[in-house]
């Protein structure tokens, strides 16, 4: 028989889990985007600027939403966050143009940076220490399914239910669900000294160590490389395969399978394995699998190396994010408001990628993600174990 103790914990999880599932919502942005430059007939560097309207805000609302956090609440800040998100999924399904998709995701993309910032401290004030790890882990697999299932849905809607953008009324429901759930918990949060005396200038400040300089250009461009891949992929397969736009989003589901089996691997070769030279290793067959798949035009090549290149890039972002807290442990809520602001790299590739496509080719396009790949590579050998802690 449970006791009320029990129950509490069980009810605290549901929306923790919900609001996390909500939290992948943002990756449906490479699929809809495919379907979304069908339905304009845009070019590549059109069709570009809509992961961008996503991933920017990541630059501008990461830190004013760790200082408001610390006005308003950790709770507030997440039922603002779900509010927004749910918004963003009702204007593609009322007022569905070209600018209606622009604001939609420009809507979600702020919606998800409050998300980020706020959620995972607020899951320090519903559980207990011991148990933050787990929670924490359990969320991102959880973030993890919600990614691969949006292209899925969106096959689902486009072809069953006859109009992709239903899936933007799944999300919005599952938003007001979530709404619904933490709106309903009760939480005394406690403030933290640390959080009030977050400020632009002390985060700004770590830009004067190298060390950071370069934790950050990784973030953007894995990031970067990780919504480009997200758009590219279904177009790629379209391309050399010659199936249907419905199948072939099917292939980012794949990416993000392979991304989620990546992240349980890396959890238990950590352990064991210097995250630097797991980094170096990682990031060197990434571009291989990458090279491989520019220039393949068979199934299983293209699968493969589309499965090769997600799990070998699966744990670039924590690894970088680990390395960085390392580097300088008191700085801790700095550097993990720098860390979320460099998601906003999902905004600068896709853009770049896509103008280079205009002006050549799709294979020439994808040059831009190999770039980045390698630049990633030259900086992880610039890492050094003894750097790690001042």
């Amino acid at each position: 028989m449970q006791t009320s103790k029990e129950r509490n914990t069980i009810l605290l999880f549901i929306p923790l889990i919900l609001n996390f599932f909500v939290m992948g919502f943002v990756d449906i942005v490479g699929v809809a985007t495919n379907y979304v430059k069908e339905d304009f007939a845009l070019s590549d560097g059109m069709a570009s600027l809509l992961p961008m309207m996503v991933f920017i805000w990541f630059a501008i609302c990461s830190i004013p939403t760790g200082i408001l956090m610390g006005k308003l609440g950790r709770k507030n800040i997440v039922l603002l966050s779900l509010f927004t998100t749910a918004l963003a999924m009702l204007i593609p399904l009322l007022f569905y143009s070209y600018f209606g998709i622009l604001l939609s995701f420009a809507f979600l993309g702020i919606g998800n940076t409050m998300l980020q910032v706020s959620l995972n401290p607020l899951v320090t004030s519903l559980v207990r220490k011991e148990k933050l790890t787990s929670i924490l882990t359990m969320g991102q697999f959880i973030k993890a399914i919600s990614s691969f299932l949006g292209p899925i849905l969106v096959a689902f809607s486009a072809s069953r239910l006859g109009d992709w953008r239903l899936t933007f009324l799944l999300y919005c429901i599952a938003s007001v669900i979530s709404i619904i759930a933490l709106y309903s918990l009760k939480i005394k949060e406690t403030a933290e000294p640390s959080q009030t005396s977050t400020s632009f200038r002390n985060i700004f400040s770590l830009l004067k160590d190298s060390y950071f300089v370069y934790c950050i250009v990784v973030i953007l461009l894995i990031v970067g490389i990780d919504v480009s891949l997200n758009t590219n992929i279904p177009p790629l397969l379209v391309d050399r395969l010659s199936i249907p736009l419905a199948e072939a989003t099917l292939g980012t589901s794949f990416y993000f399978i392979s991304k989620t089996i990546g992240t349980f691997i890396g959890a238990f070769l950590l352990v064991k394995i210097s995250p630097i030279k797991f980094l170096k290793a990682s990031i060197w067959i990434a571009a291989l699998a990458f090279i491989t798949m520019m220039f393949s035009s068979s199934f299983w090549g293209l699968l493969i190396s589309i499965a090769i290149v997600g799990l070998a890039c699966a744990n670039v972002f924590s690894i970088i994010f680990s390395l960085a807290l390392q580097h300088d442990i008191k700085r801790a809520n700095e550097i993990s408001a720098l860390m979320i602001m460099g998601i906003s790299g999902g905004a600068l590739i896709t853009p770049l990628q896509g103008f280079v496509t205009d002006q050549s080719n799709f294979t020439v396009g994808l040059s831009v993600i190999l770039l980045c790949i390698f630049i990633i590579g030259s900086i992880a050998f610039k890492f050094k174990q003894e750097n790690l802690t001042h």
